[in-house]
């Protein structure tokens, strides 16, 4: 039991620093054994970024093997500074991001352009954090334009695995039997019904998708479409001397040319985490009306602050391909369906997150899990896509009022899935247009919002 309790209704204990708000295990929050499982077997989504640190920033093993410890303190900074948020990456944007250093020769180039699009990210979430307009943003962006976004990077995200070539193309058994039995644990209506009827399924459902990963990562070791692990005992030795190589103490700053080319990604990025952002408060809140015994806060300002502290450590100390997102959107729907459960099952919303991500890091350590886990991380990284996905189309409709209102979202997600570069940047400026054409009834000055939904919705126009 931790050192503090929290009284029914209230917020859980916390130290106050400044914006933030510190939790910390055993003195503010308890450890969830369901969330240390899974952090075990989670954390090999972290090490699914080597083979692209390897490739695109020209890196050995050794030395990304070492910036996935850097990443994995970063994941644990959200629940301990206050942010009710499951960290990742900001996944859907990593085609993007990979496009952009291809215009790099692998080694210190590449590792100078990562470093110039991830301060870049930094600066976009610390002014938004720090002058408050990330929250003000959140209500100010219509509707439509939002939810758009959120259903677009969603079918970008399962678009990249279904592609010809792809990871799904390539591993098909695996991937398509660990997705099925993924989202029949987590979002199965007939499942719900099992889960009244047997402990069994109650415990199953205790693990998220966990069990699928595990069943995906058999069968591909079964059927062949994964090599058989070598796995070795003792603890990881990351090799951080040679790290040090790859940063940018060692191989000097970019250019300003280097900076301005990377602009455009950075813009994009935080479009798709901004998404991101609206999903996980909005898994939040379809479960914390079922608990009254907790009040979580949802500071947007402070997401902001905490995901730019954490770009701007990966900039400087391990430049990350996949940027540093407020959202791993599978696991936090996972833990979030598990909190739906009561007290009983989860504390609270910060002892299920904050165990999640301080498992991984020491499971990082665990050189037999490291080993057996390695030659199926594409399986991680595509489990994660193909549920984010699914989590965000559902999500980006719920949001969704009228039928107006889904045609413009329907246009804006498709141009943002388009495989170009500037599809980010097309989709806003469509979806901005077609919401003044559309869906405003006036043009020009202000409107009363009833008289938008009367004339937005044809159905209840004809009424």
């Amino acid at each position: 039991m931790p050192l503090m309790s929290r009284k029914h209704g209230e917020e859980q204990p916390y130290w106050g620093f400044g914006p933030f708000k510190i939790r910390l295990p055993f003195i503010h929050h308890r450890l969830e054994t369901p969330e240390m499982v899974q952090g075990l077997i989670m954390f090999v989504v972290g090490l699914a970024m080597i083979p692209l640190l390897e490739t695109y920033l020209g890196m050995p093993y050794e030395a990304a093997l070492a910036f996935t410890f850097v990443a994995g303190v970063c994941y644990c900074l959200p629940a301990i500074l206050g942010v009710p948020l499951v960290p990742g990456w900001i996944t859907p944007a990593i085609p993007v991001v990979l496009l952009y250093l291809k215009g790099f020769e692998p080694g210190p180039e590449a590792i100078k352009a990562m470093f110039a699009l991830q301060i870049e990210v930094t600066l976009i979430f610390l002014f938004l954090g720090v002058t408050r307009l990330g929250s003000k943003l959140v209500d100010a962006i219509p509707n439509s334009l939002k939810s758009g976004i959120i259903i677009g990077a969603g079918i970008a995200a399962m678009m990249g695995e279904l592609k010809v070539g792809g990871r799904v193309d390539a591993t098909p058994v695996s991937l398509i039997i660990g997705s099925i039995v993924c989202a029949y644990i987590l979002f199965s209506l007939s499942f719900k019904n099992v889960m009244n009827e047997s402990k069994l399924a109650k415990q199953i459902a205790n693990y998220g998708m966990v069990p699928g990963m595990i069943i995906a990562m058999v069968v591909g070791w079964t059927v062949g479409e994964y090599p058989v692990p070598d796995i070795q005992w003792g603890i990881t030795q990351p090799d951080f001397d040679l790290m040090w190589e790859y940063l940018v103490f060692s191989l000097g700053f970019p250019g300003w040319d280097v900076f301005m080319l990377a602009i455009p990604t950075a813009l994009i990025a935080y479009v798709i985490a901004f998404g991101d952002i609206i999903v996980g408060f909005t898994l939040v809140k379809r479960v914390d009306y079922l608990r009254d015994d907790e009040k979580i806060e949802e500071n947007v300002d402070r997401v902001h602050l905490v995901t730019a502290l954490r770009n701007a450590i990966h900039a400087f100390f391990a430049p990350w391909p996949g940027l540093s997102g407020p959202l791993f959107t599978a696991a936090h729907a996972s833990i979030a369906e598990r909190y739906a459960m009561g007290r009983k099952a989860m504390d609270s919303f910060y002892s299920g997150a904050g165990t999640f991500w301080l498992t991984g890091l020491f499971a990082l350590f665990m050189l037999p899990l490291v080993t057996m886990f390695k030659p199926v991380l594409p399986i991680a990284l595509s489990l994660t896509l193909i549920l984010t996905a699914y989590i965000c189309i559902m999500v980006g409709m719920e949001q969704l009022k009228n039928s107006t209102e889904r045609g413009v979202a329907g246009i804006v997600a498709v141009t943002l899935a388009m495989p170009d570069p500037k599809s980010t940047v097309y989709a806003i400026v469509i979806g901005v247009v077609l919401y003044l054409l559309i869906e405003r009834p006036k043009l020009m000055g202000k409107h009363d919002p009833a008289d938008e939904i009367v004339f937005a919705d044809p159905e209840k126009a004809d009424s």
